[in-house]
């Protein structure tokens, strides 16, 4: 992916049309520590955290690699959600992709622009004060143009978030490519 990637790097890295983003926690909105932009097919949206957000049209820089993604990984996407860390102090806490509109046999794919940063997994099952098993955190470094396939089921398992890392002061863009089951009662 790093020669497909290096040239929008530029584009990705300065020209963001990213808007600050809000997540909803026990019914109160907070503001997240990135910014964030949605992209996908006509009429798709994705609903996380408690907030709905619908796809702008895919732009031509997102076409091309979603088609790189494609095939590479096999796989098709009908949505992105594009998140833009300013420095290693902008991060994402640990989390599953569980919402129920994901299709749960697609993979998410993540591919990673500019500065590299820290992934981490963590077993659902070594959270909390009541530990049931001594798993190991998984720590992976994912560098400009990487991809990062989570195939299922990583997101039923498995825990993942963006630490901060103070001494990173590069930006990076994350855009991570899902499948959207539509509801077809609409």
């Amino acid at each position: 992916m790093t020669r497909r990637c290096s040239s929008v790097e530029q584009l990705s890295l300065y020209v963001f049309p990213g808007e600050e983003a809000t997540v909803q926690l026990f019914g109160k909105l907070y503001n997240i520590p990135r910014k964030q932009a949605t992209y996908g097919d006509a009429g798709v949206t994705y609903t996380y955290s408690g907030v709905k957000r619908s796809a702008c049209p895919w732009t031509p820089t997102l076409n091309f690699i979603r088609d790189a993604v494609t095939e590479t990984t096999g796989q098709t996407f009908n949505f992105v959600l594009v998140n833009r860390y300013k420095d290693g102090q902008d991060h994402m806490g640990e989390h599953r992709d569980d919402e129920k509109e994901l299709d749960p046999l697609c993979p998410i794919a993540s591919v990673s622009l500019g500065a590299a940063r820290d992934f981490v997994f963590r077993h659902r099952d070594t959270r909390g004060k009541q530990s049931l098993r001594q798993i190991e955190p998984v720590k992976l470094e994912l560098a400009h143009g990487s991809l990062l396939l989570m195939n299922p089921p990583t997101n039923t398992l498995w825990y993942h978030g963006l630490p901060v890392r103070k001494k990173v002061l590069l930006p990076r863009i994350n855009l991570t490519f899902r499948r959207i089951v539509l509801d077809s009662k609409k």
